[in-house]
């Protein structure tokens, strides 16, 4: 589980924002809409990275279709500690693009 995590939300073009959303969704479950509004993504965007996030048993929902609430796996809560170390370096990243800082 850590190399899927490790590919999911560092090694793809889109695991910066998956890494947001994992945040988000630890810190309080909800459907993709509230998602969206929470994090200022297109609903499209965020249903693609969940669909992703699914897939590879980061996230699961509860409830149907439109109102489903994501929420981490209980394989990613037990792999927290490695989410957590991630989403900083991802955060990081991040930082060090928007200062104009490079390695």
């Amino acid at each position: 589980m850590e190399a899927v995590l490790w590919y999911v939300l560092t090694g793809t073009r889109g695991g910066p924002n998956r890494a947001r959303l994992l945040r988000a969704i630890e810190e309080r479950p909800r459907n993709a809409n509230k998602l969206a509004d929470a994090l200022d993504l297109d609903y499209k965007t965020v249903r693609h990275h969940l669909e992703v996030l699914m897939d590879n048993d980061i996230v699961v929902t509860s409830g149907d279709d439109y109102g489903s609430i994501y929420m981490p796996s209980e394989q990613a809560r037990h792999h927290w500690d490695v989410v957590e170390q991630i989403i900083e370096q991802v955060d990081e990243e991040s930082t060090d693009e928007s200062s104009g800082e490079t390695e």
